[in-house]
């Protein structure tokens, strides 16, 4: 039985959406609405398409040559590339259209595509004979050659123009409450238990470095990008059988380096897309560190170390109205970790094709846009939920003041200084596993053989102070 029930919506509406990228995060996601959508792809093969003409006709070996007017023309084909552009070569693809029966072939379609818009220009003067131009549109290649060029002129953007920003957004956000709470002092926890107390400051700086580390693999990775045009099988055979006097592997390095990616000199009919995998773990890195920031960021809230500003109007729970939940860092867990899967799968995949070629791949990297949605719907909730995270400095505080035990580590590392061979045993049998006041600590201070101004000094010791050079070091943050 089909249920009908939601016919009335358009399958444009975002609430028939079958995915949450384009229906309930919609909003979140259409910044990589121009690199991972259909028409992104449609519009990048047809740029590849064009530019390959253009450089074709650069040869002195071919018989065609474009004026200036022309490849301007040409160009404004894919640089203005439209809806109603898309939906045409999404006819040719799978219905037909203008004299075309279907080609049921996306890249075939882009060629036919150009053919039709060739005839425009000629029809308005600046093409003198399209069709003679209609043998050069794809000549000599294979479909991976515009796909594998395609796919990287859309990851490129899609990475350093929509996730690094929104990652540096994040960044930004943690090097303000760095610099803000630099001095704030904060009982630390190593597994799970009271240890050597920190400053928030300085917590939300380690965050900020390592996200600025990550962002450099992403960035080198970015630059890494490399592309081919080499023919069925990676040899330029149908180059060569053409115009054996022209240097293809000269002409494929300077067609590839004017797109702004590296040149893969060596591939079977496949790029080999380790280029791809390396991008795909750098982001992962990105993702695994702001993983351990909501993580923790979750555990500050609980421990009541972080307040939220509640937002006028929202709701937290549906049952208790005092609710202030830390439903952003969750959101970005989820949504990371759900990027992280769907990147290592990517990554592993789209390095492997059986022999010179298979197809598999094809429908695997239209997934590569999803896997960035995620990111990006995480990157932004990271970033809500700082903006909405205040530091509870009392209740910081007063930890500190209710675990005296955890000065026990400067005790018995002046008392070391001191000479003192049973400083940790005297220590540890004071305060393991007891709850310690600090005038048990003073007690223990007044019995030892110690001179005075070292008894002063550990008298002077305080939980909230001992923080070393916490707070120096959120100045090691880069800006």
């Amino acid at each position: 039985m089909t249920d009908d029930s939601f016919s009335d919506l358009s399958r444009s509406d975002p609430l028939a959406a079958v995915s949450p990228l384009d229906g309930r995060y919609a909003g979140r996601t259409a910044p990589l609405a121009p690199y991972a959508s259909e028409a992104g792809l449609m519009r990048a093969r047809t740029r590849v398409e064009v530019e390959y003409l253009i450089a074709l006709a650069d040869l002195d070996a071919t018989p065609i040559s474009l004026g200036d007017e022309t490849v301007a023309s040409l160009r404004e084909i894919y640089e203005g590339f439209a809806a109603e552009d898309a939906r045409l070569v999404k006819a040719l693809e799978t219905d037909g259209a203008a004299g075309y029966a279907a080609t049921n072939h996306d890249v075939k379609a882009v060629e036919y595509f150009l053919r039709l818009r060739l005839a425009d220009l000629e029809e308005s003067g600046v093409v003198a004979d399209a069709e003679a131009l209609y043998p050069w549109i794809h000549f000599g290649l294979t479909s991976e050659d515009v796909n594998n060029l395609a796919h990287r002129l859309l990851v490129k953007p899609a990475v350093s123009e929509v996730l690094v920003p929104a990652i540096r957004d994040v960044r930004d956000a943690l090097v303000e409450l760095a610099r803000d709470h630099r001095t704030t002092p904060m009982l630390a926890r190593t597994h799970g238990q009271p240890a050597t107390p920190t400053t928030f400051g300085k917590e939300m700086a380690v965050y900020a470095a390592r996200l600025g580390r990550a962002l450099g693999r992403v960035d080198a990775a970015v630059d890494g990008l490399a592309g081919k045009i080499a023919g069925a099988s990676g040899s330029y055979a149908a180059h060569v059988a053409a115009y054996p006097d022209v240097d293809w592997r000269a002409f494929s390095a300077r067609f590839v380096d004017t797109l702004g990616l590296e040149h893969a000199p060596l591939t079977t009919q496949v790029n080999p897309c380790d280029d791809l995998a390396t991008l795909f773990d750098a982001v992962r890195g990105v993702n695994n560190v702001l993983l351990d920031l909501d993580l923790d960021a979750w555990l500050y809230v609980s421990d009541r170390y972080l307040g939220q500003r509640a937002v006028e109007g929202e709701t937290g729970s549906s049952t208790m109205p005092h609710k202030v939940n830390p439903i952003d860092f969750e959101n970005s867990e989820g949504n990371l970790s759900k990027a992280n899967a769907d990147l290592t799968f990517l990554a592993d995949y789209v390095t492997s094709s059986r022999l010179q070629r298979d197809l598999s791949d094809s429908t695997v990297k239209r997934n590569v846009g999803a896997a960035f949605a995620h990111c990006l719907i995480g990157y932004s909730k990271a970033e809500d939920g700082l903006s909405k995270v205040v530091p509870n400095e009392v209740v910081m505080r007063e930890d500190l003041e209710e675990t005296p035990e955890v000065i026990g580590e400067a005790v018995q590392t002046i008392l070391r200084r001191e000479g003192d061979t049973e400083a940790y045993e005297r220590v540890k049998e004071l305060s393991r596993g007891k709850r310690v006041s600090i005038d048990a600590f003073r007690e223990l201070f007044d019995d030892l053989d110690v001179d005075e101004a070292v008894r002063t000094e550990l008298k002077a010791l305080t939980p909230e102070t001992y923080t070393g050079v916490a707070a120096e070091l959120v100045d090691e943050i880069d800006d």
